[in-house]
């Protein structure tokens, strides 16, 4: 089965900034589709985990936190729809974070943030180890981000809920193939 990878906290301010799309070139032994800028990928050919892992880390121009999920795990959750009624709007932006492991912590949801006012971040639904949410398109929101890992007490990376889809459509038409 397919890989995904989630790189965190990179091309995000000007640090740690690299070409995604040549390292997908580089590593195409592996068959590595990019996925965006953020650093996303699908390798449809991992071989044994621990050897891509290394050889991925090897290729990367920097020490990064890598997330690596099995793909059925990612196209597992379209068909859950995590968002419920959660509006989808122009200024609400649909999420997904993606613990490096299972939190040790888990809070109540949902959880909003500030949790007085007007909320910026609001996390709506918890699987495993990816945490579903709505931020407002504000400059204040990218620090509220940032509190997801120390509500589920594990570093985070977050992804647009577009990308998500993406990712899941690129695993369905290798899916397809492979009947």
């Amino acid at each position: 089965m397919a890989l995904v990878v989630f790189l965190r906290g990179v091309n995000v301010g000007g640090h740690r900034t690299f070409r995604p799309s040549i390292l997908a070139r580089e590593m195409s032994k592996y068959d590595v589709v990019n996925v965006g800028a953020a650093g996303t990928f699908v390798v449809r050919k991992p071989e044994p985990r621990k050897k891509f892992r290394a050889a991925l880390l090897r290729k990367l121009p920097f020490e990064a936190e890598v997330v690596l999920c099995e793909g059925r795990d990612v196209i597992s959750l379209e068909t859950e729809n995590p968002f419920g009624a959660e509006p989808s709007r122009p200024d609400i932006v649909r999420f997904v974070s993606i613990l490096s492991k299972a939190g040790r912590v888990r809070p109540s949801i949902p959880i909003e943030l500030p949790p007085d006012g007007e909320w910026f971040l609001r996390v709506v639904a918890v699987k495993n180890r990816f945490v579903f949410g709505v931020y407002r398109r504000h400059m204040k929101t990218i620090s509220y981000l940032g509190q997801i890992d120390k509500l589920f007490g594990v570093p985070a990376t977050t992804r647009n809920w577009n990308t998500i889809i993406a990712v899941v459509r690129i695993l369905k038409v290798r899916d397809k193939k492979e009947c």
